[in-house]
Parts: structure tokens; C-alpha cells; sequence
């Protein structure tokens, strides 16, 4: 009589592996959550803590860590359902909790993704990716985190703290889960055919638009922010956007939910368009300024990034390129000629323009897909049998949908960002007073990023030029303020941000 099977990992029977998981898709998905992640923490974090005026250091950083936080805690408690769960309306699903075992141990699936013919024949089912639940639940955490992350950008250096605590929560609930249910979970813009393949809608063009609402209604930074807000700490801000651009292969490599044809093909055509785009930029500054701009060379490939994330899966590489090149190029004409030519734009004072990075560049990258997406390549990724570019016989019907979707993305942001922020303004301050703008983080949270002179002390300046100090039986001797310094830590140059 043969032996009875030794327990093992491969068992078919073992309880946490269940018949329908595969641990290949499975772990790529939490690989591919953890680089999104990283996009946020740490990567905007650092960005955004370099990126502005050194007085503005720990507020700017902490915003992006309170926004990952709060996201995170409303998403489990009832966001993830209103984005991905069963339709309630054509752009919104039904709330729920995502906290018991019974939900996040079963296999995942789009409840609401089944798409059906006009003859109300099946013809895509719904999704359901091969792993459980609490995977999908982490990863589509992650763009909602980023995107409130991103739209901060738009408003550091002046907003009330407080503020910005009520806003998040409010701002996801009723903005980002109507944008991903409508385009992702099965709404009616995922229905009619709208191509969004990774967020160029749903993420940028949303924190694009609201942002920039946003910074309308808080107002703006002091006069002396505005005219030289130059960045604390150049180097850190390239170590910031590095992780963002290598982050960004879980961004559009998980988006298929399996590491599939589609991830590979989209990985290749992300780092393709970023590079292009960087360079598009870098030369641009270069012809017209005389000499490149790394901040330049950082949005640059925000931009191109941004650009190719409706279509990084559905098109082909030589098409990433072009899109990289129109990205490197439209919102640079945007930024830096359009703008200052436009009273609105140069009204609103949108701190790290996530407008152009954002908003420009996401619905430049929706047109573009529009023209471009390979019907073979759809026919793999996308819900709608038929789906392709304009170019590949789609006719021009499929960039009126391209352009609805991004309509109804921006006229929604737009009314219920504003709404959100005139209701938390009849209890809260948007905007932090302008004595407490001068000093900037110490007004804000009391403690500052650089502690300049030595370990946490400050150098007070008032102080006479030499200080007597006790020596040896009684003794005393005096010090030069260079020997302070010394004796303080502080040694070479210190220059004053």
C-alpha cells in the first residue's frame, strides 16, 4: 500500500493555497504594490520635502506622508468597495467595509466589469484576477494614495495643515472612487469604451484638476514665495523623482493584474517615453534658455510618465517615443509660454504646476491612446471587443470618447473639489496667516528640517562678537564666534536658505 503524500507547498489541498491562486500572479502584484508605494513613500515625500524653499521642508513632506496614511484607513473602512465593488450608479458602486476575512481571503474580482452586447449577450465577463482579495485591496490603495499625494503639489507652501486634514478623507470618497469606479470598476465611461490603462484619467488628470482648483480657493503663497521659492536641496530631488520613474513599473506593469504580455509590453514603453520626454524637455530648455534645467529634466519625465500611462500596454514602442517627444513638448509650451500669457493661470498659483505636469499631460496621453492603441493589443487588455486607435480603423468616434471622459473626469473635480473646500472653510482656515507664512515650518509644526548649527542648537547672531567663558582657577577666556561654531559642530560654510 503505498505511502500516504508528505505535506508540502505544492499540495493541491493546502489551505492557503487554494485551487484558483497563483503564486506567480500573486506575488507580482505585491511587488507591483510595493513599487507604487515606494512612488509615495519615499519618493514624492523626498521630492516634495527637496523640491521647495528650506522653510517649507517638513510641511511639504509631511503633507505627502499624511495623505499616504489617511488614504489607507478610509480606503479599508469603505473606499475600495465605492471604487470596485457592485454597481450602486453608473459612476459610483456600493460602500462597504474591506476588513474581514471572508472578503479579503476569497478570490478577486470586478463585480461590475461583465460587459454585455446590445443584445444583452455576455461578451467580456467580469475580471478576476488569480489571487485573493487583500491583494487587489493593496494595490488599488496605492493609486489612491498617490493621487491625493500628487495633488498636494499643488498647494505646499501656504495651505493650513488642518485643512488638509479634513480634505483627504472628503476628497476620496466623494472624487477618486467616483473617477475609478466610472473608468475601472465598471462604470458607464469602462462600458462605452473610454481607454484609461492605468490612471492617465482616473490619477493625473483628476489631481491635475483638482489641484489646481484647490490652490483657486486656498490662495495663494506670500509675494516672496512666489517670486523665488528655489529648491532646498537639488540632488535629493533627483534621488525623489528616480524612485518615482523606476516605482512607475509597478505602476503600469500591474495594471493587467498579471504579469502578462501587456506588463512587459507597458514596463518597455514607460521607460521609453520618460526618456524621451526628458529630453524633448532638457533640449527645449536648452534653444530657448541657453542651458538645462534639472528641475526642468525632473518634469520632464514627470511628464512623459504621465503621458504614456493611458496607453503604456496598448501601444507600440516606436508610439511611446512620439508620445514621449509630445509630452517632452506640449506641456513645456503650456508651462512656460502659455502660462504666463494667461490671467487665470497666472492668478492661480499652482506650487509645483500639476496642472501642465498633470492634467495637460494625462489628457494629452488619453488623445494620443485614442489615435494610437493597437487593436491587438486591446483585444488582450481591453473590455469592449473591437477596441483600437484611430489610426487602426476605430474611426474618429473613439476620440469623442477619449474627450468625454476627460470632460466629465474634469467637470467633476472641478465641482466637487470646491465644494469640499468651501465647506471645511466655514470651520477651518484654508490658508495659514501670513505672519505664520513668513516662518513657515516652525509656525506649522514647530521643528524645522536642517538643524544648521551642530546638533539641534541655533546660532544666535545677537550675540556679542566675543562671549567670556570660565577657564582654569577662576580664569576666563574668550571665544571668537568662529570658535563657537566650532565647539557647536559647525564647521566650513554655512549658508543662510
Amino acid at each position: 500500500m503505498a505511502a500516504p503524500p508528505q505535506p508540502g507547498p505544492y499540495m493541491p489541498d493546502l489551505p492557503a493555497v487554494p485551487a484558483w491562486l497563483n503564486k506567480g500572479d500573486n506575488a507580482w502584484q505585491l511587488v507591483a504594490a510595493t513599487f507604487v508605494g515606494l512612488q509615495s513613500m519615499p519618493g514624492l515625500v523626498v521630492l516634495y520635502g527637496s523640491i521647495v524653499k528650506k522653510k517649507w521642508a517638513v510641511n511639504s513632506a509631511f503633507m505627502a506622508l499624511y495623505a499616504y496614511a489617511s488614504t489607507l484607513i478610509v480606503w479599508v473602512l469603505v473606499g475600495f468597495r465605492m471604487a470596485f465593488g457592485e454597481r450602486l450608479l453608473p459612476f459610483w458602486a456600493k460602500a462597504g467595509p474591506s476588513l474581514t476575512q471572508d472578503f479579503l481571503v476569497q478570490r478577486a474580482a470586478f463585480p461590475a466589469t461583465a460587459h454585455y452586447g446590445r443584445d444583452g449577450v455576455l461578451e467580456t465577463p467580469r475580471t478576476e484576477p488569480f489571487y485573493a482579495e487583500a491583494s487587489l485591496v493593496l494595490f488599488e490603495f496605492e493609486f489612491a494614495a498617490i493621487t491625493l499625494v500628487l495633488l498636494a503639489g499643488s498647494v505646499l507652501g501656504r495651505m493650513n495643515i488642518k485643512a488638509w486634514m479634513a480634505f483627504t478623507p472628503l476628497w476620496l470618497l466623494f472624487s477618486y472612487t467616483v473617477g475609478a469606479f466610472s473608468l475601472w470598476g465598471g462604470g458607464f465611461l469602462y462600458q462605452w469604451g473610454v481607454i484609461d490603462y492605468s490612471g492617465g484619467y482616473v490619477i493625473h488628470l483628476s489631481s491635475g484638476v483638482a489641484g489646481f482648483t484647490a490652490a483657486y480657493w486656498v490662495g495663494p503663497r506670500l509675494k516672496s514665495d512666489r517670486e523665488r521659492f528655489s529648491p532646498n536641496n537639488i540632488l535629493l530631488m533627483i534621488a525623489g523623482g528616480g524612485l518615482l520613474w523606476l516605482g512607475w513599473a509597478g505602476f503600469n506593469g500591474g495594471a493587467p493584474y498579471a504579469p502578462n504580455i501587456t506588463a512587459s509590453v507597458a514596463v518597455l514603453n514607460t521607460n521609453v517615453s520618460a526618456a524621451t520626454s526628458l529630453l524633448t524637455w532638457t533640449c527645449l530648455d536648452v534653444i530657448f534658455f541657453g542651458k538645462p534645467s534639472v528641475i526642468g529634466a525632473v518634469q520632464g519625465m514627470m511628464t512623459g510618465l504621465v503621458c504614456i500611462t493611458p496607453g503604456a500596454g496598448l501601444v507600440h514602442t516606436w508610439s511611446a517615443m512620439l508620445m514621449g517627444m509630445c509630452a517632452g513638448s506640449v506641456p513645456w509650451f503650456t508651462m512656460m509660454i502659455l502660462h504666463k500669457k494667461s490671467s487665470l493661470l497666472m492668478k492661480v498659483d499652482d506650487t509645483l504646476a500639476v496642472f501642465h505636469t498633470h492634467a495637460v499631460a494625462g489628457v494629452l496621453g488619453g488623445v494620443l491612446t485614442g489615435l494610437l492603441a493597437t487593436p491587438e493589443l486591446c483585444a488582450l487588455d481591453c473590455p469592449v471587443p473591437g477596441m483600437r486607435g484611430v489610426f487602426y480603423g476605430a474611426g474618429v468616434g473613439q476620440i469623442g470618447k477619449q474627450l468625454g471622459g476627460a470632460l466629465f473626469v474634469t467637470v467633476w473635480n472641478l465641482v466637487v473639489t470646491s465644494a469640499i473646500l468651501l465647506c471645511i472653510g466655514l470651520f477651518i482656515p484654508l490658508r495659514m496667516p501670513d505672519d505664520q507664512l513668513m516662518i513657515g515650518d516652525d509656525a506649522a509644526h514647530g521643528e524645522e528640517a536642517y538643524a544648521l548649527w551642530g546638533d539641534g542648537e541655533k546660532f544666535d547672531a545677537t550675540r556679542p562678537e566675543t562671549t567670556r567663558t570660565g577657564g582654569g582657577a577662576g580664569a576666563g577666556r574668550e571665544d571668537t564666534v568662529e570658535q563657537r561654531l566650532t565647539s557647536m559642530g559647525a564647521r566650513g560654510v554655512t549658508i543662510q536658505l
